[in-house]
């Protein structure tokens, strides 16, 4: 079994930065791919931003690309993603999640994730 714990989010003007962090506990971090989605008003859960394993790729959905930046520390258990010029459409709760094993091409959708973390509302301000 697989814990999440996110934190980090908050209210921030358009244009700002937050950085979100997800840390894991129970199972060997290394084996899962994680990954970050979100829930905005009105709007179907989001997949944000996935990382490998190792850490050394990443996928993003178009909206996020050139803003957002995730990572993971595999030593710490811990995941972030790092959003910079933030948007008001941006403003959603954000939701850790993990599945075991690697990047592959059902990484992008929800259905394919085990375990997820219980939330944390960014709000972004124009």
């Amino acid at each position: 079994q697989i814990q999440l714990v996110e934190s980090g989010g908050g209210l921030v003007q358009a244009g700002g930065s937050l950085r979100l962090s997800c840390v894991a506990s129970g199972q060997t971090f290394t084996n899962y791919t994680m990954a970050w989605f979100r829930l905005a008003p009105g709007k179907e859960r989001e997949f944000v931003a996935a990382i490998s394993r190792t850490g050394t790729t990443a996928y993003y959905t178009d909206s996020v690309k050139g803003r957002f930046t995730i990572s993971r520390d595999n030593a710490k258990n811990t995941v972030w993603v790092q959003m910079n010029s933030l948007k008001s459409e941006d403003t959603a709760i954000y939701y850790c999640a993990t599945y075991y094993g690697p990047l592959f091409s059902g990484t992008y959708y929800r259905w394919n994730y085990d375990y997820w973390g219980q939330g944390t509302q960014v709000t972004v301000s124009s």
